[in-house]
């Protein structure tokens, strides 16, 4: 018997994500579909807005936080991360 592998980004799937810049023209999304493709795991994302705006990307992206925030955040969220990261910049 053997052992079965380990699922990369089981929670993908209906996954709410925010992007750091406009994509698309939108920010927010939603994970409604993956595509695993040997080692590499592709999501569709779908706009919350539009659901005509669709595209694919590599999921291992989705763990970039410069480029995308788990769930939804407010356009207020995205500037207090963006000056709570160039603050701690400032002193490294």
């Amino acid at each position: 018997m053997s052992k079965k592998q380990k699922q990369k980004f089981p929670y993908l799937l209906g996954s709410k994500w925010t992007a750091r810049q406009k994509t698309w023209g939108w920010r927010h999304f939603q994970v409604a579909d993956r595509q695993d493709r040997g080692k590499w795991v592709f999501a569709e994302m779908v706009a919350s807005c539009d659901s005509q705006t669709r595209f694919w990307l590599n999921a291992a992206q989705l763990k970039d936080e410069s480029l995308w925030l788990a769930g939804w955040k407010s356009l207020q969220e995205i500037e207090h991360l963006e000056t709570a990261t160039s603050d701690r910049n400032i002193y490294i």
